[in-house]
Order: C-alpha cells, then structure tokens, then sequence
C-alpha cells in the first residue's frame, strides 16, 4: 500500500512542479498574445486582457490557474475562441494515442528482432549490416525521415497520401516515422544487453551441456534483458502515446504535437501549460507503472 500510495503522490506531485514552472517561464516573457496583434485596437486588447487576467501580476495569474486546476480546470484557449483547453486536448488526444500505441506495436518487436538477432551475429556479416542500420536509426531525424518518407512514396510514387487524418492510410507514413528511432533505441540497448548476457559463465555452460542455442537466448539470457528493457519503455512509451510533436505537425494530423507547436506561436499560455500538463501525467504515471513491473520481475529490487 505504501509504494501505490507513494507512486501516486509522486505523480500529482510531479505534474503540479510541471504546471508551475511552465506558467510561470511563460509568463515571464514581455507581453502576451494579444500585445503583438497590431489589427485590435488597444481598447480591444485592454479587455481582453482584462477578461483573462492578463493585465493582473504573474503571481495573481499563477494562483487564479492553479485554483481552477485544482477542480480540473485547464483554463481557455487564448487563440481558439470559446474553446477550452480541455475540451481542445482530449479531442486531439485519442488520435496521438492511435498514432503512437500503432508505433509501438511496430517499434517494439522490430527493435527486439534486430538487437538480438545484432547481438547473436555480432561476428558475422549480418550482424554488421543490423548494428549499421540500428545507428542510422538513431543518428537520422524523425522529421528527415517523414520528409523522406513523403518525397518517395507520396511524391514519386504517389501511393500513399501525406498528410491529414482521413483514413487508415493516411497513418502508415506517420507511424512508420514514428516507430523509426524507438526502434532503433530499442535495438541498441538489448543489442548491448544480450551482448552482456552472451559472454557469461552460465550461457557458455548451456552451450556446453547441448541445450539448444535459441532456447538458451530467449529463455535464459533475453529474460536477464528485460530490467534494462523496461527502463527505457517508459519514456518511450509516453513519447509515443503523446505522440510526436514535429511529425504530427509535418504530416498535419490534428493530435496533441501539432497544438503543442501552434499553441507555441500564437503564444497561448494555457493550452501551452495543459499540454506539458498531460505530457508530464502520462509520464510520470507511466514511470510508476515501471517501477512497479521492477518488482515483479526481480523481488530483490526495493522501490
């Protein structure tokens, strides 16, 4: 009961630092969103600063928001008139989730299939050719790959469509760009780890006792993997369930990235705060989740 407990006070905890640091950094910056619209007059921008008490002290700001939060009030959208920034968030939200749990489906076992397979064939040909690609995975930009992506199967080949969120197909490029450096991620660290696992006493043991190869690398050493596994699924996780910023915005799908970076221009305070404030939510929650799969796994670990 003292973990859960502990876990969740972690969590609200973690999200409130969040919700405070960022309204407070934007706050800071000289003028708001309206100040900087030279078509409203400034008897217009006066009351709309008025209305969301812009024109009170950063401190009174910061006091009013965290007392709306407080009954799950995220507060307006400054740039989507009568809209909220709940009401904008959770309607982008199931499509960052569509986006990013089809990317972890991809990125997980093909991270798994290339760094065991790397590990295994470390010596031969094979395993160069998969430890050459898994660093390009990581050194390559998402946003390059999508524009890559888009140039030859959209452009050229004019197979798949680029951009918007109509249909089925219009996800396979996204996801595919999505999944890449995950899974790349993913392949370097179980490469390293069964690498570790490969040269230890009670694998060569095994091999000598006859056991099939194949047996003694799923069963025995892959399942020594998965601590240091599961530590980088977490933040893997959330990115991806959260969904990309810069690929949702360059392929125009209207999630949680793309009014993360609009909400950035326009300098919407609120949705800017709600967004970080989902972000760190489910992350955190999903670091507790871990924590927890670490006792499971191995008793000795103590949270």
């Amino acid at each position: 009961m003292k973990p859960l407990l502990f876990g969740i006070a972690k969590i609200f905890l973690t999200t409130f630092l969040v919700a405070s640091i960022t309204f407070i950094l934007l706050h800071l910056i000289p003028g708001n969103p309206f100040t900087g619209n030279k078509s409203l007059p400034p008897e217009i921008i006066a009351n709309l600063e008025k209305k969301y008490h812009l024109n009170e002290s950063v401190y009174a700001q910061y006091f009013l928001y965290i007392k709306g939060l407080a009954h799950g009030d995220l507060g307006p959208s400054l740039k989507y008139v009568n809209r909220s920034v709940s009401e904008i968030l959770f309607s982008a939200l199931p499509i960052s989730l569509t986006l990013g749990i089809l990317a972890l489906f991809i990125s997980i076992p093909v991270g798994l299939i290339f760094g065991i397979s790397s590990a295994v064939y470390s010596k031969k040909l094979t395993g160069s050719l998969l430890i050459t690609l898994i660093t390009i995975g990581i050194s390559i930009p998402n946003f390059l790959i999508g524009a890559l992506l888009i140039n030859i199967f959209g452009l050229k080949l004019k197979i798949l469509p680029v951009a918007l969120y109509e249909s089925p197909l219009h996800l396979i490029l996204p996801v595919i760009t999505l999944s890449f450096l995950p899974a790349a991620y993913i392949a370097r660290i179980v490469r390293a780890q069964m690498l570790e696992q490969l040269s230890e006493e009670y694998v060569k043991t095994a091999l000598g006792k006859g056991l099939p190869k194949w047996q003694i690398i799923f069963k025995h050493a892959f399942k020594n993997c998965l601590i240091s596994l599961i530590t980088v699924l977490g933040p893997i996780i959330a990115i991806l369930i959260t969904g990309s910023f810069v690929i949702e915005y360059i392929f125009s799908i209207p999630g949680m990235g793309r009014y993360f970076i609009t909400a950035f221009t326009n300098r919407d305070y609120f949705l800017i705060t709600g967004t970080a404030i989902i972000f760190s939510f489910i992350l955190t929650t999903l670091n507790v989740v871990i924590d927890f799969l670490y006792r499971k796994i191995d008793p000795r670990i103590t949270i």
